[in-house]
């Protein structure tokens, strides 16, 4: 049984590493394994991500107008002519390998997914990842000079964030940064992108929940979409400024340290269960 306490812990917890490269979902499976609480299972991870897509819609929606008029402009149709419509159907494009490799996961399970092991190694292998692109890649490029394979090569490797550690906002910024594009703009495309993403996954377990007519559980969620959205405001606020002057080392130091930490425990070399 889920308590408000654990509710608006673990929307904290989502709200402040939805937008950091470490992953949130990662961290909110690994709450309910090394504290009291019980698993709070994906259905509210899904609502909690939603609270923050709300946040990044608030914070991005100049673009998002931009967007929608540059659609209506163009009649629905492809017109990389105007910026609005060009960057929405980038984001369409870059989006669909997610929805596919989605599908297939759900085709086979996810659940084995759900392990600190797995997590311990994305974590790591994803954060040593990140510091590489993040020294190698040129700052120099913005997201009005994406086009369509640097879309593409940016939705393939957000396929990869499904799985639980690699951080979804991580790995896209990580793809981007070896594409060229400075961080805050790697970071403004990756949040741009969560938009269509989580929004799919999100009214598919909305449908299921009313489906089986689970009242507890869409009370759950709806508090996890309150209390994520208001974590989630104060945090992309925080890390847009953060990235006006700064790099990913401190989220590169935590993952590595967070990674390590965790695959130890997992190979029984050290004790950090409750």
């Amino acid at each position: 049984m889920l308590s408000t306490c654990q509710i608006i812990l673990l929307s904290l917890l989502q709200g402040i590493t939805e937008f950091l490269p470490v992953s949130s979902s990662g961290h909110l499976i690994l709450f309910s394994v090394f504290t009291t609480f019980p698993d709070q299972g994906q259905a509210l991870d899904v609502a909690m991500h939603i609270g923050s897509i709300l946040a990044v819609m608030i914070y991005f929606s100049e673009e998002l107008w931009k967007m929608a008029k540059g659609l209506f402009r163009s009649f629905f149709m492809p017109n990389f002519k105007d910026d609005g419509n060009r960057l929405f159907w980038l984001i369409i494009l870059a989006t669909i390998p997610a929805i596919l490799f989605g599908l297939c996961l759900k085709l086979t399970g996810t659940e084995w997914m759900r392990s600190s092991k797995l997590i311990g190694w994305t974590i790591l292998g994803y954060g040593i990842l990140l510091y590489i692109s993040d020294c190698m890649g040129k700052t120099v490029r913005k997201v009005e000079q994406i086009g369509i394979k640097e879309a593409a090569i940016i939705g393939l490797a957000q396929c990869l964030a499904l799985i639980p550690g690699t951080s979804r906002s991580g790995i896209t910024i990580t793809a981007a940064r070896f594409l060229g594009f400075e961080r805050r703009e790697a970071a403004k495309f990756s949040m741009l992108l969560s938009i269509p993403t989580i929004l799919g996954a999100g009214i598919l377990v909305g449908y299921e929940l009313f489906r089986e007519n689970n009242l507890k559980e869409i009370i759950f969620a709806i508090d996890g979409i309150l209390y994520s959205f208001i974590f989630s405001v104060i945090a992309i606020y925080t890390v847009m400024w953060w990235l006006k002057k700064s790099t990913f080392l401190p989220f590169v130091i935590y993952r590595v340290i967070l990674g390590t930490t965790l695959l130890l425990n997992a190979y029984g070399y050290i004790n950090i269960m409750q």
